[in-house]
C-alpha cells in the first residue's frame, strides 16, 4: 500500500494520545477526562482503518465521518484538560494543532467523498 497520510497521522495522533494518557494518569493522578481522551483519540484511526477497508464508498464515508466525530470530540477533551490546568500551554498547543490539522484533513476527504458519491448517483 502507498503511503496514506490520514492513515499516518491518525496514528501518529493515536501514539501522541497514548503518551498524553500515561501522563495524566500517572503525574497528574487524572483518570476521568483522560480516558475519555484516550477512547476518543485513538478511535480516529481506528476508523480510518476501518474506512480504507471498507466494502463500498458510502461505507467509506460512513467511517470517515465517524473518524470526523471522533477527532471533534478529542479536541472538546484537550480544551478541558487545558482550561483545568491538567495541560500546560505548550502540551495542549502542540496536541491541539495535530488534532486541528487531522480534522482539516478529515474534513476535506468527507467532503470530497460525499461530492464523489452525489456525482456519481447523478449519472
Amino acid at each position: 500500500m502507498k503511503d496514506n497520510v490520514v492513515l499516518t497521522k491518525s496514528k501518529d495522533f493515536a501514539i501522541r494520545i497514548i503518551n498524553v494518557y500515561k501522563y495524566l494518569r500517572e503525574e497528574k493522578r487524572e483518570p476521568v477526562l483522560s480516558k475519555q481522551l484516550l477512547r476518543s483519540g485513538t478511535s480516529i484511526g481506528a476508523n480510518v482503518n476501518e474506512a480504507v477497508c471498507g466494502i463500498s464508498h458510502k461505507d467509506f464515508l460512513s467511517k470517515m465521518y465517524i473518524a470526523y466525530k471522533e477527532c471533534s470530540e478529542s479536541l472538546y477533551w484537550l480544551e478541558l484538560l487545558y482550561k483545568t490546568n491538567y495541560l500546560s500551554t505548550e502540551q495542549y498547543e502542540s496536541i491541539n494543532n495535530d488534532c486541528l490539522e487531522l480534522r482539516r484533513l478529515l474534513s476535506s476527504i468527507t467532503k470530497t467523498t460525499r461530492q464523489a458519491l452525489i456525482s456519481q448517483s447523478g449519472k
